[in-house]
């Protein structure tokens, strides 16, 4: 009988720290997480994030080994979050696996957080060779794999749909539990009344930042003016905001001639976008994929999935390469599991292994 793969994988890039275990057919035998939950009106800063992170990672790591059954002498690699995120939080993790492979003569993989999120949800969905939309809290990307790579092919030129959500919750003073997206969510599902605010796409790109200077600045005196509702701001920024992104994607789709569609990220949870997105897809014959907050929302099993096939194709991070990154693109990445389809793709995945050799 064949020794299945298994792997162990910390995320910790944001407010979320998760240790998760899964196997090389993409099983998820478990999948434990904390959240670092502010109070309302405030955002989460690193070192405090650092703090929770050291607090909880290791009740998560029994935990995660208990609940998938298995012991360290069973498990084939670490992975760990190698970038981009947050440095303070990100520095936890990749310090528990330093300490954790020598403890247990493992070997580590370090993993782009983007690149593990489509992963994940490409398991999870069964999605083949989808545009994906990337929507998180840090990143909004249109991405589409190409000769090797996922190929960035628009995004936001200031701040993340998810941060400008977040921030607009600070103004509201929602609460931060779950999350102050989620929160956005459920209000704006009593929204009644849709405000104008300014729409920024710049071709397959967006901007978010004027939208939120703008609703920040009007909210205070329509709120008091008695103009609207809260619930309506919440509903009429999501709108836009989703407006904005499905029509991005409906580009980037037309570009590369495909009709189906990825969601991941955070952001990805939210249901009207789902819905709208569905819409869009229908519309040119495809498909939408989309996952719930178990997989969509920082966890530990998307990095164990992603490392684990990248070492199952000869891949690994030596100890003293074992660094941490704040920026780190998808685009960057070399996905040596994904199959080529042409003779010429494989050519130039190894022009470009052979090139990360030279440097």
């Amino acid at each position: 009988m064949t020794k299945r793969m298994v792997a162990l994988g910390f995320e910790g890039s944001a407010n979320k720290i998760g240790v998760g275990v899964v196997t090389l057919d993409g099983t998820i035998l478990s999948n434990p997480r904390h959240t670092y939950i502010t109070p309302p009106g405030h955002g989460f800063l690193p070192r405090e994030t650092a703090q929770h992170h050291l607090q909880h990672v290791l009740p998560l790591v029994r935990s995660a080994l208990h609940d998938a059954g298995v012991t360290p002498d069973q498990i084939d690699c670490l992975c760990y979050t190698k970038g981009p995120g947050m440095g303070a939080p990100l520095q936890v993790s990749a310090v528990v696996v330093r300490v954790l492979s020598q403890m247990w003569k493992k070997p580590i993989v370090g993993v782009n957080h983007c690149v593990a999120h489509i992963e994940m949800g490409r398991v999870v969905t069964g999605a083949c060779d989808p545009v994906v939309l990337y929507v998180s809290g840090g990143n909004t990307q249109v991405i589409a794999y190409s000769e090797g790579r996922y190929r960035i092919f628009g995004e936001t030129i200031d701040i993340a749909v998810g941060n400008c959500l977040d921030r607009f919750a600070r103004v509201l003073t929602l609460s931060n539990d779950p999350s102050p997206g989620y929160n956005i969510e459920q209000l704006a599902k009593k929204g009644e009344q849709f405000i104008e605010l300014p729409y920024a796409v710049k071709g397959i790109d967006v901007s978010f930042s004027g939208i939120l200077s703008y609703i920040e600045a009007t909210a205070v005196e329509k709120l008091k003016s008695n103009e609207c509702t809260p619930a309506d701001l919440c509903y009429s920024l999501q709108e836009t905001l989703f407006a904005m992104l499905v029509e991005i994607t409906e580009r980037a789709m037309a570009h590369c001639d495909k009709k189906d569609v990825l969601i991941v990220g955070g952001v990805g949870c939210n249901e009207r976008l789902q819905e709208m997105m569905r819409i869009m897809c229908s519309e040119r014959g495809g498909n939408l994929f989309a996952t719930d907050d178990r997989y969509c929302i920082d966890n530990g099993a998307m990095i164990a999935y992603t490392g684990l096939l990248a070492y199952a194709h000869g891949l690994s991070t030596p100890l003293e390469e074992s660094t941490f990154t704040q920026r780190f693109r998808t685009d960057e990445v070399l996905a040596v599991w994904r199959e080529p389809k042409e003779s010429h793709v494989a050519d130039g995945l190894k022009k470009d292994m052979r090139l990360q050799q030279v440097n």
